[in-house]
């Protein structure tokens, strides 16, 4: 199945205020001029930065980051899973991954990562919840990341767990 329309924002220019709309040549061809708008319309900054992110994007090298970073971030998430119970699932999708939190592997009942965070913001990672339970840690690093870099938030990440009572 294609979609008639897909909306983006975020990351298209790398912060800067931009959204897109792209879809079917028939939908996008109907509106008259003018008729089609948006509050980040006309911004010529943001898209020369938008030109810039597309061009860094099909450079050599960019989508074999993405995949390294994310087997990387898999392969310790896997290993905290093995080590620390309270991991029920490991998921994501190249660079974008996370860990669900269970107080029973068995019953999947939410467990609150918020002290989680926390014990790890003291010790200098910041990382954010998601989910509906508020029981995922999810991460995206920047591509630029360094291995070094990942390490010590992979540390962090563990030690913050094992610090945490649950």
């Amino acid at each position: 199945m294609v979609p008639d329309l897909i909306t983006m924002a975020k990351g298209l220019a790398a912060g800067m205020p931009i959204s897109a709309v792209t879809g079917r040549a028939e939908v996008m061809d109907a509106p008259d001029k003018g008729e089609i708008g948006g509050t980040y319309s006309g911004n010529p900054l943001a898209a020369v930065a938008a030109l810039k992110v597309l061009e860094i994007m099909e450079g050599p090298g960019f989508m074999d980051r993405a995949r390294e970073v994310g087997r990387i971030t898999f392969e310790r998430f896997n290993a905290m899973k093995e080590k620390f119970s309270i991991i029920g699932d490991v998921r994501g999708q190249g660079a974008m991954v996370a860990m669900e939190l269970v107080k029973d592997r068995d019953t999947k009942e939410p467990l609150l990562v918020a002290p989680i965070l926390s014990e790890a913001h003291q010790k200098g990672l910041l990382l954010i919840s998601a989910g509906i339970y508020g029981n995922v840690i999810r991460v995206l690093m920047p591509l630029v990341i360094t291995d070094e870099q990942m390490e010590e938030g992979f540390a962090i990440m563990e030690e913050a767990l094992a610090n945490v009572n649950v």
